[in-house]
Formats: structure tokens, C-alpha cells, sequence
């Protein structure tokens, strides 16, 4: 009944109106949904802009749909009774998309990439101008639409932060706004996210040079987004722009790969942890480039003369021009071979399958209470698998990250990626756990041996996104690696990996002395 529902659901959005549609996760293979808005008038023969929504905490989709019409929500509406009223909504000329995004946890990781599947369904189902997609979202999603905004920059043509919950991190990549127009709405007496933030958005990118604008609503507590999207408000301000996908000057700034690349700039190497910079101005056919902490870069553009951090480099011509850092200078030539980095987090991201050994009852409801991300508070669409390392297919072995509970003797897959370990937990390392992430092809396999890495977590407080699930919120604190005694109160050891994927030698020679860890690389 329910499919019978959904297909119903979504051969009516194909004639105009609102409904909710589902998608395959890219993730987890599950349906999603998430509710559409088509324009009455749709015209297959045109292309459309697109606005997506992005709910607050302790919503869903629906109403968030509602919301950003302008329409205020009902106390304590479900998302079923607010479905029964979009009738109601005005008319625009835009698409729009409202993730559900597995409910509250923020926007990074699955359900970042949710929204990312959202959108790649609107444009499987409909005509989508390209330079016409924008953002905006309000309290956890006015925090995820400034994060999503920020590490892809160039996907958006605008963004619309309401009184966003900032996600930690985020403010490091504000130099990435530069080409990207936002406004910002807040109320003067909000007791949940304080209004001192969004005017501190609008000092920093101002400072920038960015194109900024910011709405501050007197007397006006948690709700600013009835008057932000009041009158259909939201879609008239979005009208004015319109993304330019080949700006003249790209600056990025990143400490991930994963994020590394805006408009005709890519980096492609960098230190682990390190938040590094790249600033590229094109002008009449030269390119100036001022960088840091970057060890290699790809522009994808025609240049007649390249110069880095002050020195001009030779050229030759190559349909990409790539640069890797070296001893005597900056120097063209191939990219550096792909490499994953962590952190630890990464791991958990995506697809990811938590395995305890099949002999070992231990390690079983260590993976289970790992894999257990919803809670009495928050109950989240997703379901995350557990198996034995009997269990594991190559399939599984191909297509997911793994996180490993238990030591070589006990996990047959820790010991069959133990050749590649940089670090391991000695076996007579009583009261201790290690937990490392290393990269395995083009994959991730997490570490978990000894104390599991939630040991004494309630006595660390080590912060991470509040409204995150318990599980990725602690790991989302952690470096490549670390090393505790008894309790998360009390590490011995905890960072990045080099750019070899080594412990650093200072670390390395604490462990060693320590004799609880072997380092083996």
C-alpha cells in the first residue's frame, strides 16, 4: 500500500502541485522521502529554477515545505495533517525540494549526502536550470544550508540561512562565499541561537568582500522564519541572481579533500588537519595563484602564464594545468594519485557496515550499540547494518566502509588488513582502546580494539554538533587516531596521521615508551 502510495504521489507532482516523492539513497539503498512543490503551470519544455528547504530540528519535511511558503505551522502538526493542508500554497515559478534527511541529526555526513540525492532526483524528474538552484533552511537547517553552501560553493546560486545553528567547523570556510550571494534573517530576542551569531556572519563576510546581506527582526524570538518566508518573500530575493559557474577569481579554503574543489580550482593535496588556502585571480590570459599549506593544485582553464605565490612557473600545455610543491618551487606536472584521508568520521559518512567477530559475543554488542544511532529523543529513518566478519561479502567489501570491533586474533578481517595498520593495540594493553582509521582502496576501514571508543564519553564532554546522533557527534571530535586508558576522560594520544599515513615521530616515541601500542609502520 505504502509503494501504491508513493507512485500515486508521484505521477500526480508531474501534473503540477505539491506531494512527497521518495528516492534511493545513494547510502543506504532505503527509500527516502522528501516533499516537491511543482509549479501548477510546469511546462516540460523549460528549465526550472530550484529551491531546497532544509528542516529545522524536531521537524520533517511537510512541514518544512509549508514553511518556506510562508505558511506558519500548527502546534504539535504532523507531518500527515500538514500534508492534508498544502493545498493552500501560492503559486511560484520554482521547484522545490524538502529533504527529510532521516530527521534530526544536522546535515553532514548521510544526511548531507541526502540532500545532495534529493537534488540529483528533482533533476532525474524534471528540467533544472543549473544556475538556478538554491538554498536555504532554517535553525539546524539554516546551519546545514551554511554548511553545504560553504564546502560546494559553486552548486548554489544563492543561500538563505534563517537563524542558523552553526555546525563546528563551518566558520573556517567562510573565505568560499566569495562568489556566492547570501542573506541572513534573525530575531533580536532568539533563546535558542543566539542573535549575535548571524551578525557576526554578516561582519565576517562583509570583511571578505563577499556579497552579504542581513535581516534582523525586533522582538522576534526562534521564529524568524514566518517572517523570512512570509509572502513568498524567500523566492523574489532568490529571482535576483543567478550562479555564475566560471568566476574570474575562486577562493577555497579546505581541510578535506572531499571538499577541495569550487569552480575551475582543485586541490589535490594537502596536510592532514590543515586548514589550507588557495586564491586564483585569471586576467588577460595570466593566472595569479597565492596559496598555503597547499602541497598540490589543478586549474582547469586556458592560461598563458601561471604565477604561484609570487614565482612564475614554466608551462606546457595540458588540457588541465596541475602543480605539486616541491624542494626548488612550485613545478607543473601530473596530480599526485588520489589518497583517502580521515578523520576518524569519515568512516561513517557514507555506506558503512559494523562487523564484531563471529566467535567473540563482545564484540557483537559493541558493533550493535555502535550501529544504534537513534534514540528515545530522536528516532531517525536509518538503519545501519551489523555483521560477523563470517558474514561479509565481497560485495560488501567493494562498495562500503567498514568499522572493525575487536583485535586480529579475534575479528578475521582486522587481521586480514593488519598488514596495512600503522598502529595496533598490544595484547596485554589491559583497560585501553585504540580506535584508527586507515584507508582501504577506495574505502574506509575504522579500528575499534579494546575499551570502545564511547568508553567514559559522559565524563569527557569532547562538544561535537549538539544535534547530532550520540555516535557521530563523539566521533566527528577524533582525529585519525587515538588512545585512551580507562575512559575518554583520559587519552594518551590523539591526532592526524602524516601525509604518509604514519604516526607523527614525537607521538610515535610517547607510544613506544608507553607500551600499550605497536607502531608498525
Amino acid at each position: 500500500m505504502a509503494k501504491l502510495l508513493a507512485c500515486a504521489l508521484a505521477a500526480a507532482s508531474l501534473l503540477g502541485g505539491q506531494t512527497v516523492v521518495t528516492y534511493r539513497s545513494t547510502v543506504d539503498r532505503s527509500e527516502q522521502p522528501y516533499a516537491l512543490y511543482v509549479p501548477k503551470s510546469y511546462d516540460p519544455a523549460r528549465r526550472y529554477p530550484v529551491v531546497v528547504s532544509l528542516h529545522e530540528e524536531e521537524s520533517n519535511h511537510v512541514v518544512n515545505l509549508k514553511r518556506v511558503f510562508g505558511i506558519p505551522a500548527r502546534y504539535g502538526e504532523t507531518g500527515f495533517q500538514a500534508l492534508g493542508t498544502l493545498a493552500v500554497l501560492r503559486a511560484v515559478d520554482y521547484l522545490v525540494a524538502c529533504p527529510f534527511a532521516r530527521g534530526t541529526m544536522g546535515y553532514q555526513g548521510i544526511a548531507e549526502q541526502d540532500v545532495y540525492d534529493v537534488l540529483a532526483d528533482v533533476k532525474r524528474r524534471y528540467p533544472v536550470d543549473e544556475d538556478r538552484v538554491y538554498l536555504t533552511g532554517s535553525s539546524m537547517g539554516g546551519g546545514g544550508a551554511l554548511w553545504l553552501a560553504l564546502t560546494r560553493p559553486d552548486v548554489w546560486a544563492a543561500v538563505a540561512p534563517v537563524c542558523a545553528d552553526v555546525f563546528p567547523g563551518t566558520v573556517d570556510l567562510a573565505p568560499n562565499a566569495l562568489n556566492l550571494p547570501m542573506r541572513f534573517f534573525h530575531g533580536d530576542v532568539d533563546p535558542a541561537v543566539a542573535v549575535e551569531s548571524s551578525r557576526q556572519w554578516q561582519r565576517r563576510l562583509l570583511s571578505l568582500d563577499s556579497p552579504v546581506e542581513y535581516i534582523e527582526y525586533p522582538g522576534v524570538r526562534h521564529n524568524a522564519w514566518d517572517l523570512a518566508y512570509r509572502n513568498g518573500a524567500i523566492f523574489e530575493w532568490f529571482g535576483k541572481y543567478r550562479r555564475n559557474p566560471n568566476p574570474d577569481r575562486v577562493r577555497l579554503v579546505a581541510r578535506d579533500l572531499r571538499y577541495a574543489a569550487a569552480y575551475w580550482v582543485r586541490i589535490d593535496a594537502l596536510a592532514p588537519g590543515v586548514l589550507a588556502s588557495l586564491d586564483a585571480v585569471r586576467s588577460s590570459g595570466a593566472v595569479r595563484v597565492q596559496t598555503r599549506d597547499v602541497d598540490a593544485f589543478t586549474l582547469d582553464t586556458t592560461a598563458a602564464s601561471v604565477t604561484i605565490d609570487g614565482a612564475a612557473v614554466r608551462l606546457r600545455p595540458t588540457a588541465l594545468l596541475s602543480f605539486t610543491k616541491t624542494a626548488h618551487g612550485w613545478m607543473q606536472g601530473p596530480p599526485p594519485a588520489a589518497t583517502l584521508q580521515g578523520p576518524i568520521v569519515q568512516a561513517v559518512n557514507g555506506r558503512h557496515i559494523y562487523v564484531y567477530g563471529a566467535d567473540d559475543p563482545q564484540t557483537r554488542r559493541y558493533a550493535e550499540h555502535a550501529a544504534a544511532w537513534s534514540s528515545n529523543r530522536s528516532r531517525l529513518n536509518l538503519s545501519l547494518p551489523v555483521k560477523s566478519d563470517r558474514e561479509v561479502t565481497d560485495d560488501d567489501l567493494a562498495g562500503a566502509n567498514l568499522v572493525l570491533f575487536g583485535t586480529p586474533q579475534t575479528n578475521r578481517l582486522i587481521a586480514r588488513f593488519a598488514p596495512q595498520f600503522p598502529i595496533a593495540l598490544n595484547p596485554g594493553a589491559a583497560d585501553y582502546g585504540l580506535l584508527f582509521i586507515l584507508p582501504a582502496g577506495q574505502h574506509y576501514v575504522l579500528v575499534s580494539s579494546g575499551l570502545p571508543w564511547w568508553t567514559g564519553a559522559e565524563e569527557a564532554n569532547r562538544g561535537g554538533y549538539h544535534l547530532a546522533p550520540e555516535s557521530y557527534r563523539l566521533l566527528s571530535t577524533f582525529g585519525d587516531y587515538i588512545l585512551f586508558k580507562g575512559s575518554l576522560a583520559n587519552v594518551l594520544a590523539e591526532g592526524r596521521f602524516d601525509r604518509n599515513g604514519k604516526v607523527p615521530p614525537e607521538v610515535a616515541e610517547k607510544l613506544r615508551a608507553a607500551g600499550t601500542v605497536t607502531i608498525l609502520k
